[in-house]
Protein backbone atom coordinates (compact mmCIF):
# COMPACT_ATOMS: atom_id res chain seq x y z
CA UNK A 1 0.00 0.00 0.00
CA UNK A 2 1.07 3.93 -0.09
CA UNK A 3 0.02 6.57 0.81
CA UNK A 4 -0.33 9.58 -1.18
CA UNK A 5 -1.02 12.93 0.07
CA UNK A 6 -2.47 16.29 -1.85
CA UNK A 7 -1.95 19.33 0.30
CA UNK A 8 -3.88 18.69 3.46
CA UNK A 9 -6.08 15.42 1.32
CA UNK A 10 -4.74 11.62 2.09
CA UNK A 11 -4.82 8.60 -0.43
CA UNK A 12 -4.25 5.30 0.54
CA UNK A 13 -3.53 3.35 -3.11
CA UNK A 14 -2.66 0.25 -4.08
CA UNK A 15 -0.63 -0.43 -7.28
CA UNK A 16 -3.15 -3.38 -7.91
CA UNK A 17 -6.28 -1.36 -7.58
CA UNK A 18 -8.15 1.02 -9.36
CA UNK A 19 -10.16 3.89 -8.32
CA UNK A 20 -13.81 2.83 -8.95
CA UNK A 21 -14.90 5.82 -11.15
CA UNK A 22 -13.14 8.79 -12.89
CA UNK A 23 -16.67 10.37 -13.80
CA UNK A 24 -16.67 13.91 -11.80
CA UNK A 25 -17.98 17.46 -12.08
CA UNK A 26 -16.50 21.00 -10.61
CA UNK A 27 -17.96 24.47 -11.13
CA UNK A 28 -17.27 27.78 -10.11
CA UNK A 29 -18.96 31.12 -11.16
CA UNK A 30 -16.84 33.45 -13.69
CA UNK A 31 -18.46 36.23 -15.01
CA UNK A 32 -21.39 35.56 -16.90
CA UNK A 33 -21.59 31.95 -16.96
CA UNK A 34 -19.84 29.15 -14.69
CA UNK A 35 -16.71 27.42 -15.85
CA UNK A 36 -17.58 23.49 -15.62
CA UNK A 37 -14.39 21.03 -16.23
CA UNK A 38 -15.52 17.36 -16.27
CA UNK A 39 -13.14 14.10 -16.03
CA UNK A 40 -14.35 10.91 -17.36
CA UNK A 41 -13.42 7.26 -16.14
CA UNK A 42 -12.61 6.31 -20.49
CA UNK A 43 -9.37 8.97 -19.56
CA UNK A 44 -8.30 7.66 -16.00
CA UNK A 45 -9.66 11.16 -14.55
CA UNK A 46 -7.88 13.34 -17.38
CA UNK A 47 -10.27 16.29 -18.30
CA UNK A 48 -12.46 15.79 -21.02
CA UNK A 49 -14.49 18.88 -20.82
CA UNK A 50 -14.08 22.62 -20.19
CA UNK A 51 -16.78 24.41 -20.93
CA UNK A 52 -17.78 28.76 -20.62
CA UNK A 53 -20.03 30.58 -21.45
CA UNK A 54 -21.61 27.79 -24.09
CA UNK A 55 -18.38 26.82 -25.58
CA UNK A 56 -16.59 23.85 -25.68
CA UNK A 57 -12.42 24.50 -25.08
CA UNK A 58 -11.51 20.95 -24.88
CA UNK A 59 -11.08 18.47 -28.37
CA UNK A 60 -11.04 15.57 -26.64
CA UNK A 61 -11.38 13.19 -29.48
CA UNK A 62 -8.37 9.88 -28.30
CA UNK A 63 -6.45 9.31 -25.09
CA UNK A 64 -3.81 12.81 -25.99
CA UNK A 65 -6.47 15.28 -26.79
CA UNK A 66 -7.27 16.58 -23.30
CA UNK A 67 -6.74 19.05 -20.61
CA UNK A 68 -3.86 16.71 -19.00
CA UNK A 69 -0.03 16.69 -17.91
CA UNK A 70 2.39 14.11 -19.63
CA UNK A 71 6.39 13.65 -19.81
CA UNK A 72 9.19 12.85 -21.57
CA UNK A 73 12.78 11.28 -20.64
CA UNK A 74 16.15 10.79 -22.68
CA UNK A 75 15.91 7.26 -20.73
CA UNK A 76 19.45 6.61 -21.73
CA UNK A 77 20.09 8.03 -25.22
CA UNK A 78 19.53 11.38 -26.86
CA UNK A 79 15.74 12.78 -25.88
CA UNK A 80 13.39 11.99 -28.06
CA UNK A 81 9.64 12.63 -28.75
CA UNK A 82 7.07 10.31 -27.50
CA UNK A 83 9.54 7.41 -26.60
CA UNK A 84 9.77 6.99 -22.85
CA UNK A 85 6.57 9.32 -22.73
CA UNK A 86 4.19 8.81 -20.04
CA UNK A 87 0.64 10.19 -20.21
CA UNK A 88 -2.07 11.16 -17.54
CA UNK A 89 -5.08 10.17 -19.93
CA UNK A 90 -3.46 7.38 -21.59
CA UNK A 91 -1.57 5.65 -24.86
CA UNK A 92 -1.91 5.87 -28.29
CA UNK A 93 -2.88 2.78 -28.73
CA UNK A 94 -6.13 3.56 -26.60
CA UNK A 95 -7.24 5.88 -29.70
CA UNK A 96 -10.65 6.59 -29.42
CA UNK A 97 -11.54 3.79 -26.92
CA UNK A 98 -14.12 3.42 -23.93
CA UNK A 99 -10.71 2.22 -21.79
CA UNK A 100 -7.14 4.12 -21.02
CA UNK A 101 -4.31 2.12 -20.25
CA UNK A 102 -3.60 4.75 -17.62
CA UNK A 103 -4.81 3.56 -14.31
CA UNK A 104 -6.87 6.09 -11.94
CA UNK A 105 -6.25 5.21 -8.05
CA UNK A 106 -8.42 7.61 -6.44
CA UNK A 107 -10.27 10.80 -7.26
CA UNK A 108 -12.46 13.46 -5.83
CA UNK A 109 -14.22 16.33 -6.53
CA UNK A 110 -16.85 18.84 -4.78
CA UNK A 111 -17.83 22.46 -5.57
CA UNK A 112 -14.90 24.02 -7.26
CA UNK A 113 -12.06 21.60 -6.38
CA UNK A 114 -10.83 18.18 -7.83
CA UNK A 115 -7.73 16.31 -7.03
CA UNK A 116 -6.51 12.99 -8.37
CA UNK A 117 -3.80 10.79 -8.40
CA UNK A 118 -3.01 8.26 -11.40
CA UNK A 119 -0.58 5.76 -12.51
CA UNK A 120 0.48 7.09 -16.20
CA UNK A 121 0.77 4.64 -19.38
CA UNK A 122 3.64 5.21 -21.58
CA UNK A 123 2.18 6.81 -24.89
CA UNK A 124 3.69 4.30 -27.24
CA UNK A 125 3.59 0.72 -26.92
CA UNK A 126 7.12 -1.41 -26.44
CA UNK A 127 7.95 -1.69 -30.29
CA UNK A 128 6.33 1.25 -31.05
CA UNK A 129 7.60 4.18 -33.20
CA UNK A 130 7.23 7.96 -33.00
CA UNK A 131 8.25 9.19 -36.68
CA UNK A 132 11.29 6.93 -36.95
CA UNK A 133 12.27 6.88 -33.37
CA UNK A 134 11.52 3.05 -31.50
CA UNK A 135 9.69 3.85 -27.87
CA UNK A 136 12.55 2.81 -25.43
CA UNK A 137 9.77 1.68 -22.82
CA UNK A 138 9.74 -1.65 -22.13
CA UNK A 139 6.03 -1.94 -20.81
CA UNK A 140 2.40 -0.41 -21.47
CA UNK A 141 2.37 1.11 -18.03
CA UNK A 142 4.77 2.67 -16.27
CA UNK A 143 5.96 3.47 -12.81
CA UNK A 144 5.54 7.44 -13.00
CA UNK A 145 2.58 8.69 -11.02
CA UNK A 146 0.87 12.13 -11.28
CA UNK A 147 -1.07 13.60 -8.37
CA UNK A 148 -2.72 16.78 -9.08
CA UNK A 149 -5.12 19.39 -7.56
CA UNK A 150 -7.30 21.75 -9.72
CA UNK A 151 -8.78 24.69 -8.59
CA UNK A 152 -11.51 26.89 -11.11
CA UNK A 153 -11.15 29.99 -9.42
CA UNK A 154 -8.57 32.23 -6.74
CA UNK A 155 -9.28 34.99 -4.66
CA UNK A 156 -10.85 37.84 -6.84
CA UNK A 157 -10.27 35.85 -10.04
CA UNK A 158 -12.72 34.06 -11.07
CA UNK A 159 -11.24 33.24 -14.35
CA UNK A 160 -8.07 31.27 -13.12
CA UNK A 161 -7.98 27.99 -12.78
CA UNK A 162 -4.74 26.92 -10.30
CA UNK A 163 -3.31 23.54 -11.77
CA UNK A 164 -0.71 21.86 -9.02
CA UNK A 165 0.71 18.61 -10.59
CA UNK A 166 3.19 16.82 -9.10
CA UNK A 167 4.70 14.40 -10.69
CA UNK A 168 7.33 10.94 -9.41
CA UNK A 169 10.01 9.38 -10.87
CA UNK A 170 10.46 6.40 -9.56
CA UNK A 171 13.76 4.77 -8.09
CA UNK A 172 15.94 2.86 -10.30
CA UNK A 173 15.49 5.00 -13.71
CA UNK A 174 18.13 6.87 -14.43
CA UNK A 175 17.96 10.03 -16.45
CA UNK A 176 19.53 13.09 -17.36
CA UNK A 177 17.35 14.70 -18.81
CA UNK A 178 13.43 15.08 -17.99
CA UNK A 179 10.38 16.85 -19.60
CA UNK A 180 7.80 17.60 -17.81
CA UNK A 181 4.61 18.57 -19.69
CA UNK A 182 2.74 20.76 -16.15
CA UNK A 183 -0.43 20.93 -18.23
CA UNK A 184 -1.76 20.71 -21.52
CA UNK A 185 -4.80 21.80 -23.66
CA UNK A 186 -6.07 20.52 -26.72
CA UNK A 187 -8.50 22.81 -28.10
CA UNK A 188 -10.90 23.05 -31.00
CA UNK A 189 -9.89 24.49 -34.52
CA UNK A 190 -12.76 27.54 -34.00
CA UNK A 191 -9.98 28.57 -31.33
CA UNK A 192 -7.63 30.05 -34.48
CA UNK A 193 -5.96 33.46 -33.33
CA UNK A 194 -2.52 32.53 -31.67
CA UNK A 195 -1.62 35.39 -29.33
CA UNK A 196 1.82 35.90 -26.98
CA UNK A 197 1.09 38.11 -23.57
CA UNK A 198 3.42 39.94 -22.01
CA UNK A 199 1.98 40.47 -18.59
CA UNK A 200 4.69 43.02 -17.51
CA UNK A 201 4.16 45.41 -20.30
CA UNK A 202 0.00 44.31 -21.17
CA UNK A 203 1.24 44.28 -24.75
CA UNK A 204 -0.77 41.37 -26.33
CA UNK A 205 0.83 40.37 -30.20
CA UNK A 206 0.05 37.69 -32.88
CA UNK A 207 1.63 34.54 -32.95
CA UNK A 208 2.83 32.58 -36.00
CA UNK A 209 1.66 29.14 -36.07
CA UNK A 210 5.75 27.80 -34.64
CA UNK A 211 5.16 25.21 -34.09
CA UNK A 212 7.17 25.49 -30.90
CA UNK A 213 7.73 27.11 -27.33
CA UNK A 214 8.91 30.68 -26.61
CA UNK A 215 9.46 32.47 -23.44
CA UNK A 216 6.31 34.63 -22.96
CA UNK A 217 2.91 33.17 -22.03
CA UNK A 218 0.27 31.67 -25.14
CA UNK A 219 -3.22 32.57 -25.64
CA UNK A 220 -5.79 30.91 -28.07
CA UNK A 221 -8.55 32.60 -28.78
CA UNK A 222 -11.78 32.56 -31.46
CA UNK A 223 -11.09 35.30 -34.02
CA UNK A 224 -14.11 37.64 -32.24
CA UNK A 225 -12.17 37.46 -28.91
CA UNK A 226 -15.27 36.07 -27.21
CA UNK A 227 -13.95 32.45 -26.06
CA UNK A 228 -10.07 32.70 -25.39
CA UNK A 229 -7.75 30.04 -23.28
CA UNK A 230 -4.18 30.91 -21.81
CA UNK A 231 -1.28 29.96 -19.49
CA UNK A 232 0.96 31.80 -16.96
CA UNK A 233 3.33 29.94 -14.32
CA UNK A 234 5.20 32.27 -11.81
CA UNK A 235 7.75 29.02 -11.74
CA UNK A 236 8.39 30.09 -15.67
CA UNK A 237 11.49 30.04 -17.07
CA UNK A 238 13.30 26.40 -16.27
CA UNK A 239 16.96 27.26 -15.55
CA UNK A 240 19.07 26.96 -18.39
CA UNK A 241 16.00 26.90 -20.60
CA UNK A 242 14.92 30.71 -20.39
CA UNK A 243 14.04 31.21 -23.74
CA UNK A 244 11.04 28.39 -23.77
CA UNK A 245 8.27 27.83 -21.48
CA UNK A 246 5.20 28.00 -23.27
CA UNK A 247 4.37 26.65 -26.74
CA UNK A 248 1.70 26.37 -29.47
CA UNK A 249 1.06 24.19 -31.68
CA UNK A 250 -1.98 23.78 -34.78
CA UNK A 251 -2.47 20.02 -36.67
CA UNK A 252 -4.69 21.00 -39.32
CA UNK A 253 -5.12 17.88 -40.53
CA UNK A 254 -6.66 16.76 -36.94
CA UNK A 255 -8.43 20.03 -36.56
CA UNK A 256 -6.84 20.60 -33.53
CA UNK A 257 -4.69 23.30 -31.59
CA UNK A 258 -3.01 23.03 -28.76
CA UNK A 259 -1.01 25.07 -25.88
CA UNK A 260 1.43 23.59 -23.47
CA UNK A 261 3.42 24.93 -20.33
CA UNK A 262 6.94 22.95 -19.80
CA UNK A 263 9.33 22.30 -17.38
CA UNK A 264 13.07 20.91 -17.73
CA UNK A 265 15.33 18.90 -15.64
CA UNK A 266 18.76 18.42 -16.39
CA UNK A 267 21.96 16.48 -14.46
CA UNK A 268 25.37 15.45 -16.54
CA UNK A 269 24.81 12.29 -14.71
CA UNK A 270 20.94 11.53 -13.14
CA UNK A 271 18.34 13.57 -12.05
CA UNK A 272 16.61 13.07 -8.89
CA UNK A 273 14.41 10.51 -8.49
CA UNK A 274 10.92 11.14 -6.59
CA UNK A 275 8.72 14.46 -6.87
CA UNK A 276 8.58 17.56 -8.94
CA UNK A 277 5.92 19.73 -7.95
CA UNK A 278 4.47 22.71 -10.11
CA UNK A 279 1.98 24.87 -10.51
CA UNK A 280 0.31 26.72 -13.20
CA UNK A 281 -2.90 29.07 -13.61
CA UNK A 282 -4.99 28.32 -16.95
CA UNK A 283 -7.15 30.98 -17.30
CA UNK A 284 -10.30 30.81 -19.31
CA UNK A 285 -12.83 33.53 -20.31
CA UNK A 286 -12.98 36.25 -23.07
CA UNK A 287 -9.43 37.41 -24.51
CA UNK A 288 -10.16 39.83 -22.01
CA UNK A 289 -10.71 38.48 -19.26
CA UNK A 290 -7.31 36.12 -20.10
CA UNK A 291 -5.14 39.09 -20.46
CA UNK A 292 -6.79 41.07 -17.16
CA UNK A 293 -6.56 37.89 -15.43
CA UNK A 294 -2.89 36.99 -16.13
CA UNK A 295 -1.75 40.91 -15.48
CA UNK A 296 -3.10 40.34 -11.90
CA UNK A 297 -1.97 37.03 -11.41
CA UNK A 298 1.98 38.35 -12.57
CA UNK A 299 1.41 41.43 -10.29
CA UNK A 300 0.26 38.87 -7.49
CA UNK A 301 2.81 36.28 -7.44
CA UNK A 302 5.65 36.68 -10.03
CA UNK A 303 8.14 36.66 -7.19
CA UNK A 304 7.11 33.37 -6.28
CA UNK A 305 7.72 29.77 -7.65
CA UNK A 306 5.93 26.59 -6.19
CA UNK A 307 8.72 24.34 -7.44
Amino acid sequence: MMLVAIGLAFFVVSALQAADSGDAQIRAKAGPSEIVITTTSRLAGAIHSLTWNGREFIDSADHGRQLQSASNFDAGSRIQSETYNPTEAGSRFDGAGLRSTSVLHALHARGNELTAVSQMAFWLRPGDRSGTNLAKNTSVLSNHWLKKRVTIGVPGLPHAIQYDTTFTVPEGEVHRHAVFEAVTGYMPAAFSEFWMFDPVRQQLQPLSDGPGELSKPVILATPEGLHAMGVWSAGQPSKGFEQVGYGRFRFAPQKVVKWNCVFRVTHPKAIRTGNYTFRCYVLVGSLKNVTDTMTALHRRLAQTSTR
